[in-house]
């Protein structure tokens, strides 16, 4: 078994918050704030100022645990399965409660879309891994996170702010989540199709390929036929015996 390193520290790390940001965004928070006596816990903004910090913090983490698996030459079988796994994990879990925490930002249909896209590409880099090619990520799957991550933020800033100070400026938080979700939308249909139009078009070049290196093998029955029928056609040419050594 290969040992944990700190790439894989992180996205474990990014995997164990999951549980805490859905009781941030459960309305069950108030009862176990009660139960363990943390009752800091439901001052009002607090929930969502430490949901909206997981959630970046789980962004910043995606980043840098591959960034320091490949600079430091530590990439192993573990964090290959754990790093997606983790991104769905975290990505599905926020939305599904998000539709209950802020449906007016994020109606149930959103949240089915933006799952079963991650299904879509996750079975379709799973067939292509087994007939032995890779569909790496694209620039729109790259930007759609950086997306999906704001749209998520500003919801969950919403739910208690309607605007927010940022320096000299003031953020009207509903507009930006409003906006941020639907962009997010229309990246996730086009990468959607991005993706499975490179998997297409590897899966085609490959069938042609296999076609065009494919012997041709006759049956002795065929090979017999064909050589009757010329026979049949050039009565004055001796043929070889078609007979099998």
């Amino acid at each position: 078994m290969q040992p944990l390193n700190l790439p894989n520290y992180l996205t474990l790390s990014r995997i164990a918050s999951i549980p805490l940001l859905l009781l941030l965004l459960s309305p069950k928070l108030p009862w176990v704030a009660q139960q363990i006596h943390a009752l800091w816990l439901i001052h009002p903004g607090t929930p969502e100022l430490l949901a909206a910090g997981i959630v970046l913090l789980g962004a910043i983490t995606d980043i840098l645990d591959g960034y320091l698996a490949r600079r430091r030459h530590q990439v192993t079988t573990l964090g290959m399965l754990l790093d997606p796994l983790s991104d769905k994990l975290m990505i599905a879990g926020a939305f599904i409660a998000l539709v209950q925490y802020n449906p007016s930002i994020v109606p149930a249909w959103i949240a089915v879309l933006v799952i079963a896209r991650e299904f879509l590409v996750s079975g379709l880099r799973s067939i292509a891994s087994s007939e032995g090619f890779t569909i790496e990520a694209s620039e729109l799957g790259k930007l759609k996170m950086v997306v999906q991550t704001v749209a998520i933020i500003a919801t969950i800033l919403h739910h208690y702010w309607l605007e927010m100070d940022w320096f000299v400026f003031k953020v009207d938080v509903e507009l930006t989540a409003r906006i941020a979700m639907w962009f997010m939308v229309a990246i996730s249909l086009i990468s959607a199709f991005d993706y499975f139009w490179g998997f297409w078009t590897q899966v085609s070049e490959k069938a042609q390929k296999s076609r065009l290196n494919r012997p041709v093998i006759l049956s002795r029955r065929k090979r017999h036929d064909m050589q009757a029928q010329e026979n049949l056609q050039n009565p004055g040419i001796e043929q070889p015996s078609s007979q099998e050594p």
